[in-house]
C-alpha cells in the first residue's frame, strides 16, 4: 500500500497557546491513526492579516495511507477532519468578509489548522486549494515548513523553497 506525505501548519494566540499546540497535536494523531513523522520547532509571530496578541505557529508532516479514493477526495476528509478538531478545542469559525473588497477579516483563534500539501498534488476544490494559496506570503508558514520539508516535496514545489 502506498503512502502520502501531508503537511498542516498550526497556529494558535489565544488561551494557553503551548498547550492549545499540543492538543491538536493529540487529536490530529488520534484521527490520523499514527503519530506524526516531523515536527517543526514553534515560533513566535505577529499577527498576519490584523492587529491582535501574538501568535505560535508550527508545522507537522504526517505519513499515511494513500486511500483508495481520488487525492482530492482524501485530502477533503482531511480537511473535514481537522475542521472538527478546531471545533471540538473551542473555535468558532464565522468568517467575516470585508463588505467593500471582499477579502476575509482575519481574527484571534484558538487554533488554526490549514493543510498546506497532500503529497505531490495539486487540487483546486473550492472547499480546498492544495497547496495553501497564501504560503508564499506567510512567513510564519514556510519557516517551520522549510525545516521540515523532505526533498520531494522540495523538488515538486520548488517555487516555496
Amino acid at each position: 500500500m502506498a503512502f502520502v506525505s501531508v503537511y498542516f501548519s498550526l497556529g494558535t494566540n489565544m488561551g494557553r497557546r503551548e498547550e492549545n499546540i499540543s492538543r491538536a497535536l493529540t487529536m490530529l494523531d488520534e484521527a490520523m491513526g499514527c503519530h506524526w513523522t516531523a515536527l517543526s520547532h514553534i515560533i513566535e509571530t505577529r499577527s498576519w492579516g490584523f492587529s491582535g496578541p501574538k501568535f505560535l505557529n508550527a508545522a507537522v508532516m504526517y505519513r499515511i495511507f494513500r486511500q483508495p479514493v481520488s487525492a482530492e477526495q482524501q485530502a477533503l476528509d482531511l480537511l473535514d477532519m481537522v475542521k472538527s478538531i478546531e471545533a471540538r478545542m473551542g473555535r468558532e469559525v464565522s468568517p467575516i468578509f470585508n463588505p467593500e473588497t471582499g477579502e476575509r477579516i482575519y481574527e484571534n483563534r484558538i487554533i488554526d489548522i490549514d493543510i498546506l500539501f497532500f503529497g505531490d498534488e495539486r487540487i483546486d476544490n473550492p472547499r480546498l486549494t492544495i497547496p495553501h494559496k497564501l504560503i508564499a506570503e506567510r512567513d510564519f508558514v514556510l519557516f517551520p515548513l522549510r525545516e521540515i520539508a523532505k526533498p520531494s516535496l522540495k523538488t515538486a514545489f520548488p517555487e516555496y523553497f
